[in-house]
């Protein structure tokens, strides 16, 4: 059977962003070539199966050729090889960083190294998603960690200027870097029901307060490491426990501000020292390397477990957490207000995204 083509030559690279995807997924040409029929592909363009599957593997060669330019994506609207309008150009990059939650929640906290990467197998044959395209997936989280580990000013501004993502995607970024920097433990099985969302979300929090750039815009590794004089000063918190009638008068304050409000009051109210204690204690122990880690695993055992037992709802456990931080505004002996805002604004923010009823 003879058929007829229709020939054009120009110097424009022709790109279909959808064998782009499939490309991106880890299909083999055959693979894509039977998605693509499923979808109508030959009655859309009027082919057979030949010319299909040698559209395919044209348009494979060409996203091989240009894998090398999209990691380092500021050189793709620099080279002169391959002629690929701005828009198109966008659409490669960001489609190319793109990953995968639950691939990301794998990994995350996670040493971004060869012995992470030997898993790859197994967090295939977990996710579903292909070998090529986890493969993919961790050598971009790894570029982009040692591109911007090291470098001055904002963290997501960083990501955003070397690779030229979206914020939403730099930002996402942003968390990857930031946990396989401080290797928080997120594998424990209490934090298996937290997505990768929950741990982003927290992620932005930590980097938005409590990193040195939260303080000084100019020092080195602002948006990767915690403030240490930071996380040293939360010991001076201790001092809502520590001193009987402090600790008594701030439950006052906060029992008044809530009576009628919430139903488990009487609850908060018997279980008040216990809870202001878990807080504060976890606070204090941030100094050492490990505690830092098991930060979210503290959380879920020390607040959000025990809240769950007792069947607190979102909102309650918001308007305690509200008026627990404002009520220490109130304590006539209390200085140090801006550290106990700086930490209660992130651990409020962190607890409420984690814990799901």
């Amino acid at each position: 059977m003879s058929m007829e083509l229709d020939v054009f030559v120009g110097n424009t690279t022709i790109m279909d962003m959808e064998v782009y995807q499939l490309w991106l997924d880890g299909l083999t040409v055959s693979d894509a070539v039977k998605v693509r029929m499923d979808e109508g592909a030959l009655l859309e363009y009027e082919a057979n199966a030949e010319v299909l599957t040698s559209d395919t593997m044209d348009q494979f060669r060409t996203f091989q050729m240009c894998e090398r330019l999209l990691h380092s994506p500021t050189k793709l609207g620099s080279q002169l090889l391959y002629q690929i309008p701005a828009q198109n150009q966008r659409i490669l990059i960001e489609r190319y960083y793109e990953f995968d939650s639950v691939f990301a929640r794998e990994v995350l906290g996670k040493k971004l190294s060869k012995g992470t990467k030997k898993d790859l197998d197994d967090i295939s044959c977990k996710t579903g998603i292909t070998l090529k395209s986890c493969r993919r997936q961790f050598d971009n989280f790894k570029r982009v960690f040692k591109v911007v580990e090291e470098l001055k000013g904002p963290l997501v501004e960083n990501i955003q200027h070397h690779f030229l993502l979206s914020d939403t995607l730099a930002r996402d970024y942003a968390a990857i870097v930031f946990f396989a920097n401080s290797r928080f433990e997120t594998g424990k099985r209490k934090l298996q029901y937290l997505s990768f969302q929950d741990f982003a979300f927290c992620a932005g929090q930590l980097i938005s307060y409590w990193t040195i750039g939260a303080v000084d815009s100019m020092m080195e590794d602002m948006d990767v490491d915690l403030e240490k004089e930071f996380l040293h000063e939360l010991k001076d918190l201790k001092v809502l426990v520590n001193d009987k009638d402090m600790m008594d008068q701030h439950k006052i304050l906060v029992c008044a501000a809530l009576r009628g409000k919430i139903k488990v009051y009487k609850l908060m109210e018997v279980n008040f020292k216990n809870l202001s204690r878990a807080l504060i204690n976890l606070a204090s122990k941030l100094t050492h390397t490990k505690d830092v880690r098991d930060l979210f695993i503290d959380l879920v055992e020390k607040i959000i477990e025990p809240c769950r037992y007792d069947r607190w709802t979102v909102a309650e456990i918001t308007l305690f957490l509200t008026h627990y931080t404002n009520a220490a505004h109130c304590l006539g002996t209390f200085r140090h207000q801006m550290i106990w805002d700086r930490y209660m604004g992130v651990i409020k923010s962190c607890i409420l995204q984690m814990y799901h009823e």
